[in-house]
């Protein structure tokens, strides 16, 4: 427990009184550490007492702003699971795998698809083994469109040389290419005509190439690795295509089988073909997931204001006057009437109102069920669209609040708070630092004096016994 100015007072008068009195031996250390505790100690308990509210209001405040983030986080992960959005599902799942795109799909979609993204397949000729020397010098990958005997080279993508160097087998030619990283893979298989490297490039027709080569004078036979498409077709196993495919009877074409947001709220990946026999893809209702999330929302408002409520009580409320709680309660007040979706159009949902959100006269919240059911009824999938990772929406409404209220630089938000009272709090540090160093200073300094003190008084106890054992003799002698 502190000591106090007047309770060090009291103490070092009362031992320095009784000890006097008595005309025993004096405690020098005790008497400087209470007289020196005593000097400051008003100051210490002031600067104590301000640290502990400080750190109380921190505390409170950081509650507060957790509380925002942590909605918004979770808002975020429902919405990433795709449960609160009109999800995709496609008829046919041979076809292609379907998922949610960055908007919300609707109605449904028709799906053909005549073709597959593949990549160049190509061999080597045939040798022995696959330890048998082809020769030395380098390899020259280009890359483009082959189709049927021409090649046209991707002037903008560079060529990649593959040095060969002395002794190499096919082993370490693969390797040589594999090092490269240039998006064409080999490696060496062994038939029953032999050992072959395999050279795989990337899907989609311009990642076609042809392999060049350029042999050393003293170690031949790399000529024998190249390829083109007026060379022996037999050699290219598949061509690079790309994916073609149907939407909505709207032909398409992909460089890739993974198709991103190629229709509102749908992503595809291509698996198959299903050519004159089109698939649906429909788009699920998120009804009740929708009304499972708004209750939990309004859960977690309300229990964000019992929180606010407490910090913020006239009497008891440690952040009571601070002006980032004051905000926060500002914008939970016109939460429920913002809107979340500007742009949708007329008669479409864009209010958190519009999902059933209400708040009530004391500033808590309430979920109007009938409210809900009715926007649910009238439009799904336009509700659905209001949970989505878009710029506009539930998730990103509370996203932009949690930031807005966190930001440490804005002095009317809680960042802003813990901002400023973290560092009031390091000044308060700093100074309860620099008063205990002037107290230890004062100890030292006083420990110092009663030295000489205790040294004269030792003296002067020394001749007051002298002299009193004189005056008994003398007294004694007269007698």
């Amino acid at each position: 427990m502190a000591t106090t100015s007047a309770t060090s007072s009291t103490s070092a008068t009362a031992s320095l009184v009784s000890t006097l009195g008595a005309g025993s031996g004096i405690n020098m250390s005790q008497l400087a550490e209470q007289l020196s505790a005593a000097q400051y100690a008003a100051r210490l308990d002031q600067i104590t007492a301000k640290t502990d509210k400080i750190t109380t209001q921190i505390s409170s405040a950081s509650t507060l702003k957790s509380m925002i983030s942590s909605l918004a986080s979770s808002l975020g992960d429902r919405v990433r699971t795709g449960d609160l959005a009109a999800t995709p599902q496609i008829a046919n799942s041979a076809v292609a795998q379907v998922s949610k795109g960055a908007a919300t799909g609707r109605g449904t979609t028709t799906l053909e698809v005549t073709s597959l993204a593949k990549a160049q397949t190509l061999v080597t000729p045939p040798v022995a083994a696959e330890t048998t020397p082809v020769g030395a010098g380098t390899l020259t990958l280009r890359f483009g469109t082959v189709s049927g005997g021409t090649f046209s080279a991707d002037t903008v993508r560079a060529a990649v040389d593959v040095t060969i160097p002395t002794g190499a087998t096919l082993a370490d030619v693969a390797a040589a290419i594999n090092a490269k990283g240039a998006g064409v893979t080999a490696y060496v298989a062994t038939g029953t005509g032999g050992a072959q490297i395999v050279l795989k490039g990337e899907d989609g027709a311009a990642n076609g190439f042809v392999l060049e080569a350029a042999e050393s004078p003293t170690e031949p036979g790399l000529a024998a690795l190249a390829w083109d498409p007026s060379g022996d077709a037999t050699r290219l196993k598949a061509p690079a295509t790309d994916a073609a495919f149907l939407l909505d009877g709207v032909a398409r074409t992909a460089k890739t089988n993974t198709v991103t947001d190629v229709a509102p709220g749908l992503s595809l990946k291509l698996t198959g073909t299903n050519s004159g026999a089109p698939t649906t893809i429909s788009y699920s209702d998120p009804g009740s997931a929708i009304t499972g999330a708004m209750q939990d929302l309004t859960a977690a408002l309300n229990e964000m204001v019992g929180e606010l409520n407490k910090d913020t009580d006239p009497t008891t409320g440690v952040l009571s006057n601070d002006p980032g709680t004051r905000a926060l309660r500002r914008q939970l007040t016109t939460l429920a009437s913002a809107q979340v979706m500007p742009a949708n159009a007329t008669g479409a949902p864009t209010t958190l109102a519009d999902l059933g959100l209400k708040t009530n006269r004391d500033g808590t919240f309430a979920l109007d069920t009938t409210r809900l059911a009715a926007t649910l009824k009238r439009d799904p999938i336009g509700t659905g669209a209001m949970f989505t990772n878009g710029l506009y929406g539930v998730y990103a409404s509370f996203d932009k609040l949690a930031r807005t209220v966190g930001a440490a630089t804005d002095p009317s938000s809680l960042g802003g708070t813990i901002a400023r009272l973290t560092k009031l709090q390091t000044t308060l540090g700093t100074q309860k630092s620099d008063i205990t160093t002037k107290q230890e200073d004062l100890r030292q300094r006083l420990v110092s004096r009663f030295a000489k003190l205790d040294t004269n008084i030792s003296g002067s106890k020394s001749t007051l016994s002298f002299l009193q054992a004189q005056i008994n003799a003398w007294n004694g002698k007269s007698n």
